[in-house]
Parts: structure tokens; sequence; C-alpha cells
């Protein structure tokens, strides 16, 4: 079975269909979530982190309690800091060693 590129999300009454690769970052805002595009979009989707990192490709992992980052569009990882784009996500110490091994793992 081949993996799925993209999802569809419901937001102001409409369907968009975002690719995962255009996502970058996704900030958790209670039940909502928004979600952080390449383009510099933003979309309010009501989705709690908890059940949407369940259902994410394994290049996206949450750095945060309230963030979940895809780890292809990260620019660099310096000082407890995940640079994406303008963004700046500060990696909560629980989360640090999976990150530390997810990063690790795609090395050269």
């Amino acid at each position: 079975m081949q993996a799925r590129t993209f999802a569809f999300i419901k937001t102001d009454k409409k369907l968009i269909k975002l690719f995962f690769k255009d996502i970058t970052v996704i900030k958790g805002l209670g039940n909502y979530v928004e979600i952080h595009t390449t383009e510099g979009k933003r979309y309010l989707y009501y989705k709690t982190l908890k059940d949407l990192i369940e259902d994410l490709p394994e290049e996206f992992m949450r750095v945060h309690n309230s963030y979940i980052v895809n780890l292809i569009n990260v620019e660099y990882f310096e000082d407890n800091q995940l640079i994406c784009g303008s963004l700046k996500i500060t990696v909560a110490r629980t989360y640090k060693e999976c990150l530390h091994k997810a990063i690790g793992s795609m090395m050269l």
C-alpha cells in the first residue's frame, strides 16, 4: 500500500487539500490546531494535537506540548530550538531524546 501524501481538513466551511510536505509546524490551541505551511498560510482545524499526531506520517514529530514539527521542513536545530522558516520552537525536555534519535537517523 502506498502512503498518502496529503489529507483534507475542514476549515472556514471549506475542505482544503494539504500536502504533508507543505506543512511546517502544527501549533496546539486547546481543541484546535493551527497548521502553518511553507507558503506562509495558516489554517485553523478542529482537532487536538494528541489525536492529530496519530494520523500524521512519521516525519512529523511532537517536540513540545504545544507543537508538532515536520522534520522535512526544519531548517536547523540550535540551542534547544528548531527553526522552521520564521518560527523558533523550543524543544521540551521530555521530547529531546526522541528528537535527537530521529535527527541522528537522518544524518549523513
